[in-house]
């Protein structure tokens, strides 16, 4: 056997371990996978990142999956590897379609923080909508941070002082505005951007991450309701100082048949004392 036919098929087997970067479509995301590479020249040890499609057969896993691989992981164009294991997660974000539903739906897993993006206006705030994405925060066990958008068009204050006694990061952002306060937010998490339609989730992560090329919308002026742009979820690594985001489609329902009160309970010391 000819030493390169040798080196292929140890290739083939070879397991290597990355995260789901990008949504299934036929059973296939894509993977990312993270080497540590000594430069030709300066010998100087660099991280790179590579990027493959990945089949998984069982349909079983969400962005932020840690996932182990075998087959042709070149990411050449036509080349496909196959996911042989879901590494346990360590948080999942759940939602169902509506209250009554019984079958849950992964958004995303690993995550540790959840950005729930509002806007101030156009489309008017929903505090229900927030309330929701609040509770299934707390229940996956994730931080949540409160991000208003919009600022240029309506202020703030109502909603910040609605949700002061939280104890939840907020911050204020309008077009143009400098993102600094957000990005040290953001700064060494995996936060997950969830809100209704229209709110500017993806325009905010194409400024805060200038090559994203996330797809943006306009709101309807009859109906007051964002229009899906972004039709699948998508992790992003952020420049210095660093983290990732997880950019996902806009949402206009937050079923939370899954949550128990057992839940809520924990992420509230104070009330799981009164009711003790």
């Amino acid at each position: 056997m000819s030493e390169v036919k040798k080196n292929e098929r140890t290739s083939a087997r070879k397991v290597r371990e990355g995260v789901v970067v990008s949504d299934k479509m036929d059973k296939t995301v894509v993977v990312a996978v993270e080497s540590r590479v000594k430069h030709p020249l300066y010998g100087k040890v660099m991280t790179k990142t590579a990027r493959y499609k990945a089949h998984d057969e069982n349909n079983e896993c969400s962005v932020g999956d840690r996932v182990r691989v075998v087959g042709d992981t070149t990411g050449d164009e036509g080349t496909l590897a196959r996911i042989v294991e879901v590494v346990e997660r360590e948080t999942v974000l759940r939602r169902t379609a509506d209250d009554d539903d019984p079958h849950e739906r992964p958004i995303v897993a690993n995550a540790d923080q959840l950005a729930i993006v509002t806007a101030l206006a156009d489309p008017p705030p929903r505090m229900g909508m927030i309330d929701r994405i609040l509770v299934a925060s707390f229940d996956a066990g994730l931080r949540p941070l409160l991000v208003l958008t919009k600022a240029d068009l309506a202020a703030p204050d109502r909603l910040l002082a609605a949700y002061a006694g939280l104890d939840v990061d907020a911050v204020v952002v309008q077009p143009g505005a400098d993102l600094t306060e957000l990005r040290d937010l953001l700064a060494g998490h995996r936060t997950v951007f969830v809100g209704h339609s229209g709110v500017g989730k993806s325009t905010l992560v194409n400024a805060l991450i200038p090559d994203a090329g996330r797809a943006i919308g306009h709101v309807n002026e009859v109906t007051g309701r964002g229009r899906h742009t972004s039709t699948s979820a998508i992790a992003l690594e952020l420049p210095e100082p660093g983290g990732w985001v997880i950019d996902t489609p806009g949402v206009r329902s937050f079923g939370l048949s899954h949550v128990t009160t057992a839940t809520i309970l924990a992420a509230f010391a104070d009330l799981a004392a009164l009711v003790a």
